[in-house]
């Protein structure tokens, strides 16, 4: 029940949000508009910090902590999303860049654990509900070979980074790790769609260009690859986490009731323009 003083929302859907940082924020203030909102992160501090702050600026929102690469804390996360009533809209955000970690952890957090999330949250899912990933542009300008293709065809094996690094031999950085998760991200929408119909719910996937967050900032810093796709971006800038945040937004609405299995490209032309060259 409402309590006079408070900004609890019993009578909205809930909103799973996957990662506290900036990005993910912006994204869980957006979906706080129209939902309650649970923020999962592996920092358990960090989540309940921010839900609070979110409190303060009149959210129903609440934080717990989940690593999303141990099936043990997914399965307690989907405990908890039950105990509020199911799955109104997931936004998976998480994720690690070439600079945050090695071949193996950038599997596990970017496919294995979005792929735990998902599979862990859609029998939560009612008529309505929707998942939307965020992956990136780079899983629009790379191709696996056809083993490496085929490992990614069961994202959420317990063994996939190994059985990844196996098959990709000297090829398997942290570089490579970033496009493969996010391939194997988009795939994983697209094989998904016939699951979640059936409960009456979506799956689609994002994949955002250059965005302005402290994490890219970093990725500038380190990789002279990015400054050289930047200049390149047909709009001449970087795109704001608060426009990230309206597509998100926008999947995980009624407007966006007959699309599913997809992905939507965020990049600003990026990618036409890589086309063209």
């Amino acid at each position: 029940m409402h309590r006079i003083g408070t900004s609890e929302r019993p009578d909205l859907p809930l909103a799973t949000v996957i990662g506290a940082g900036a990005l993910g924020m912006a994204i869980a203030r957006r979906l706080a508009l129209s939902h309650r909102v649970l923020l999962a992160d592996i920092d358990g501090q960090r989540a309940q910090d921010c839900a609070e702050l979110m409190r303060g600026e009149g959210c129903d929102a609440s934080g717990i902590v989940c690593d999303i690469t141990s099936p043990d804390a997914v399965a307690a996360l989907a405990g908890e999303v039950a105990a509020r009533g199911g799955l109104g809209a997931l936004a998976h955000v998480a994720g690690l860049s070439p600079s945050a970690g090695n071949f193996r952890s950038i599997i596990r957090v970017n496919l294995m654990g979005a792929a735990l999330v998902a599979e862990a949250l859609r029998p939560l899912a009612c008529p309505g509900s929707a998942a939307v990933l965020v992956s990136s542009l780079a899983a629009h300008h790379f191709q696996p070979a056809p083993e490496v293709a085929s490992l990614l065809h069961d994202p959420a094996a317990p063994d996939i980074a190994e059985r990844l690094a196996a098959a990709m031999g000297e090829d398997a950085t942290p570089q490579l790790a970033y496009p493969v998760s996010k391939w194997g991200m988009n795939l994983y929408c697209r094989r998904q769609a016939a699951a979640w119909g059936e409960m009456g719910a979506r799956i689609v996937s994002i994949s955002p260009g250059m965005i302005a967050t402290p994490m890219g900032a970093l990725e500038f810093e380190k990789s002279p690859a990015k400054r050289q796709l930047y200049e390149k971006t047909p709009l001449r800038r970087e795109c704001t986490m608060l426009e990230i945040a309206d597509v998100v937004e926008f999947l995980a609405s009624p407007r966006a009731s007959f699309i599913s299995g997809t992905d939507l490209l965020v990049d600003g032309g990026l990618a036409a323009a890589l086309s063209d060259a």
